[in-house]
């Protein structure tokens, strides 16, 4: 530093030329010798006072804690090498041999013949092989980090280091400057301690960074194939394994939901969609796959019926209704309310529902009637908005869906068929007789208030109203399906009545 009124060069101080920034005193060899020589004990005593200081580093495993040892011995060995490359150091160092300097390190700045010193260090007077001051600290901070072992920045969180720079700056605070010759070389090593501390912290928060977004694809990919194991029907142990490392229960219940995927900005709605999701309280894992988006929601599984998408609460107008299911789960935080929110973010289209699966291993029945569903929604173009898969069983089944053929009949037929053949008589005869009241009992041969009761009870039975002319649609559908499964097994295959009035020939 230089005198005010003389201009000269303080005692313990080399006489530099002044520049518009102001000189900035250099370290002399000596001291950086006695820094290299100290670093050991430095380190030892920054490793003591975070034992001290951090009761969590106490208790963490012996390979970690040899880990966090490892990168405070090289980062306390490279703060010589940082001054140098910072122009903090001799100037006149050899470029071919800096102290404590590790394979990231940059060479020493050489004299320039406009009389500018190495601490004048601008971004844009570094010579190329330098790269800049900026650039050599990075890579002499960021070196401690890239030895260290791979466990470290998974096993301690971002906070945690954070803490463990701040007691290793604290103590090179107060061991450091101390070794300086006289009052300049103090104030230049008090403020390198503060400025490598701040390279350190941004170090390690660009480590985690890194291994942040290794793992965001490494997860990416594992949700990938999750989600392509279900749809292709896999349930064993290696996808039960996939799940459970992306945090997901394998044991919890379970839908799918297929739609199209958003044409535009993508990666930022699929990123709504998670977060709509977990605001709801739910999980999901999303697959894109091609001209088609697969969702798998968790949902609680309790058992209890749920009001279905696009159904409103028509479940407490059928009290009888066994097949509950085709109506959702209730879960208590509105089924409805988060599949609406979810169909934000898919694209235009239809988008379909499975029915609920009481695990991922058996998720894939769900998928499986999800995607059916979406093949034959081109069908019912007024359906909502989302549906549920089994609300396009009549679409399905003229698709050539054996699955959709099969429901209908159980569903449907089957409840009518245990109940007596005269509500599936009656019901035929209804649907096939233009849905007339009078029409069907003159038929029948019955008074219209049996026609009635019949219908109500088909109606208890079956969750579907024969008056409603999209549930007389399902309702007939069950029908055909039913006689052509009759027709197919032969006449004895069946105990089921023939759904036809008694005078029929």
């Amino acid at each position: 530093m230089t005198s005010p009124a003389s201009g000269r060069a303080d005692p313990g101080t080399r006489a530099r030329p002044t520049t518009p920034a102001g000189p900035r005193a250099a370290v002399s060899p000596a001291t950086l010798r006695r820094l290299e020589l100290a670093a050991g004990g430095i380190a030892g005593a920054c490793l003591a006072a975070m034992d001290r200081r951090q009761p969590w580093f106490r208790k963490l495993p012996a390979a970690l804690r040899s880990g966090v040892q490892l990168v405070t011995q090289t980062g306390v060995a490279n703060f010589v090498g940082w001054l140098v490359a910072t122009g903090a150091g001799h100037p006149t160092a050899p470029a071919t041999d800096p102290p404590a300097a590790g394979p990231g390190s940059v060479r020493p700045r050489r004299g320039r013949p406009d009389g500018v010193q190495a601490d004048d260090t601008r971004p844009e007077d570094a010579e190329p092989e330098s790269a800049g001051a900026g650039s050599g600290s990075v890579r002499l901070t960021a070196e401690a980090f890239r030895i260290a072992p791979r466990d470290l920045a998974r096993r301690l969180t971002l906070r945690q280091t954070v803490e463990l720079v701040r007691v290793a700056t604290d103590v090179l605070e107060e061991r450091l400057p101390p070794l300086a010759a006289d009052d300049a070389e103090f104030r230049v090593l008090s403020e390198a301690v503060l400025r490598f501390g701040r390279e350190v912290a941004f170090a390690a928060a660009t480590a985690y960074a890194g291994a942040a977004e290794d793992r965001g694809a490494w997860d990416a990919r594992l949700e990938a194939l999750v989600v392509d194991g279900v749809v292709r029907g896999d349930a064993g142990d290696e996808l039960i394994s996939r799940a459970s490392a992306l945090g997901w229960d394998p044991a919890g219940a379970v839908r799918v939901l297929v739609g199209s995927p958003p044409a535009e900005h993508a990666a930022e709605r699929l990123g709504e969609l998670r977060r709509r999701a977990g605001r709801a309280g739910r999980s999901v894992l999303v697959g894109a796959q091609g001209n088609r988006l697969v969702v798998l929601l968790s949902c609680a599984g309790d058992g209890e019926p749920d009001t279905g998408p696009g159904n409103g609460d028509r479940s407490g107008d059928r009290p009888g209704d066994r097949h509950g299911d085709r109506h959702g789960d209730r879960n208590g935080d509105g089924l409805d309310a988060v599949l609406a929110a979810l169909a934000l973010d898919f694209g235009d289209g239809p988008l379909v529902v499975g029915p609920l699966a009481p695990d991922l291993a058996t998720a894939h029945a769900s998928a499986r009637d999800a995607l059916a569903g979406l093949r034959a929604a081109p069908g019912w173009p007024e359906a909502p908005r989302p549906v549920p898969a089994d609300e396009l069983l009549p679409e399905r089944a003229f698709s050539g869906d054996a699955a959709a053929h099969r429901r209908l009949v159980e569903t449907i037929v089957a409840p009518l068929a245990d109940a007596g053949g005269e509500l599936l008589r009656t019901l035929a005869a209804y649907l096939e007789g233009g849905s007339s009241l009078e029409g069907c009992a003159r038929t029948l041969f019955v008074h219209p208030n049996t026609v009635r009761y019949r219908l109500r009870r088909v109606s208890e039975l079956t969750g579907r109203t024969p008056t409603d002319p999209r549930d007389a649609l399902v309702l007939r559908a069950a029908l055909l399906a039913a006689r052509m499964a009759r027709a197919e097994a032969g006449p004895e295959a069946s105990g089921e009545p023939a759904a036809r009035p008694p005078d029929a020939p």
